[in-house]
């Protein structure tokens, strides 16, 4: 990509993988349980990148596997607000350091 740097590049990456988990558990809690195939075909993902969110959300505590389709757990609600405050916080920090550039 034109323009990307070592020094931002790590940071893109990853809130991109951040925002392919929580579009996952999105799909999950509205249609779980759901399986790999369903959730790759419904966020035209690749099955290898709906496991690996799978395997994340799972080592969490956020999802549990059940015979049918992966499922949310009680700890869910807990993280997404903790998710929020982290968001919250990271973007006033970016905005600082935005303003700091002049």
């Amino acid at each position: 990509m034109r323009g990307r740097s070592i020094l931002t590049s790590k940071i893109e990456s990853e809130i991109d993988l951040l925002q392919r988990h929580v579009t996952m558990l999105k799909a999950i809690m509205t249609h779980e349980p759901i399986g790999i195939i369903r959730l790759s075909e419904l966020l035209n993902c690749p099955q290898h990148k709906v496991r690996y969110s799978l395997r994340i959300l799972e080592q969490e505590g956020l999802i549990k596997p059940s015979p049918e389709g992966a499922v949310t757990t009680d700890k869910l609600q807990p993280f997404l607000d903790n998710l929020k405050k982290t968001l919250d916080s990271m973007s006033n920090t970016v905005k600082e350091l935005r303003e700091s550039l002049g």
